[in-house]
């Protein structure tokens, strides 16, 4: 065989044993046979694509054996069984968020608010309605906490021109209607002090014996105000009221009685 010829690398078919041949004068080594010596020293193996060592170190055949290309075999195919199995978790993960969208996380449940209690029912106050007052009467009597003790007409052989009204002494006199004072204080010795009304329809009323009045001439009065104090001065035998109605002007006395009965107002006469 001529000396450049290269090595003969061949494999057993009965074990997959890798059997070397040389066929080349000492002295000068094949490139053939550098690539297989290099191969040995890192423990590299080159494996065909049926699973046959195709190269082998030629300087220690003895030290690759059946176990070990069987050894590397299962790791190849179980590294490709793990890469496999990989491909296969990555596109099923794919497959389902293509199919199913994304898992959003499950809310976390927020306590429900803890209802208030209700506040009582407070009853409702209906407020009541401000009296109104009752309209001051047009007319009163002069000293309603008095007795009647004299009514008008003749009595002892003369006129009695008015009715007496008996009271404690100081008993508060009231006029009888609205109208203007326009004679106070002492009139004449027989009536004593005494205050006089003007009720502007043609009417005078007269209040006499009094022990003090409390309004002058001019002053205007309504009906039921305090114009003086009951008394016994002038001629009288004891406190009282004589009250007397002048129509048409002064000293033209009529009967009070009926004119105040005709104005809601009774005198007991």
């Amino acid at each position: 065989m001529p000396e450049d010829s290269p090595t003969d690398i061949a494999t057993d078919v009965n074990d997959g044993n890798p059997v070397v041949g040389r066929h080349r004068a000492p002295g000068r080594r094949h490139p053939v046979r550098l690539y297989a010596a290099a191969a040995a020293a890192t423990g590299v193996l080159f494996a065909l694509s049926s699973g046959e060592v195709s190269a082998v170190s030629s300087e220690r055949p003895d030290q690759i054996d059946s176990a070990s290309l069987r050894t590397a075999q299962q790791e190849r195919e179980q590294s490709a069984e793990r890469a496999d199995r990989s491909s296969r978790d990555a596109l099923n993960s794919g497959s389902a968020a293509l199919l199913f969208g994304p898992v959003a996380p499950s809310p976390t449940a927020t306590p429900s608010p803890t209802a208030s209690p209700s506040p009582t029912a407070q009853p409702k106050t209906t407020a009541k309605p401000k009296a109104t007052p009752s309209p001051r009467p047009s007319w009163v009597n002069p000293m309603p906490a008095g007795s009647t003790t004299s009514c008008y007409g003749s009595r002892w052989g003369s006129l009695h021109a008015g009715v007496d009204l008996a009271a404690p002494a100081n008993t508060p006199v009231r006029a009888a209607g609205t109208g203007t004072v326009v004679d106070a204080g002492w009139i004449s010795s027989g009536y004593g002090i005494s205050v006089v009304v003007d009720h502007g329809n043609g009417y005078l009323t007269h209040y006499a014996h009094l022990n003090s009045n409390s309004v002058g001439v001019g002053t205007r009065v309504a009906a039921g105000e305090v114009i003086g104090r009951e008394g016994s001065t002038g001629d009288s035998s004891g406190p009282h009221l004589h009250f007397e109605v002048h129509q048409g002007g002064m000293w033209n006395q009529i009967d009070p009685a009926p004119f105040m009965r005709e104005r809601g107002v009774s005198l007991g006469c």
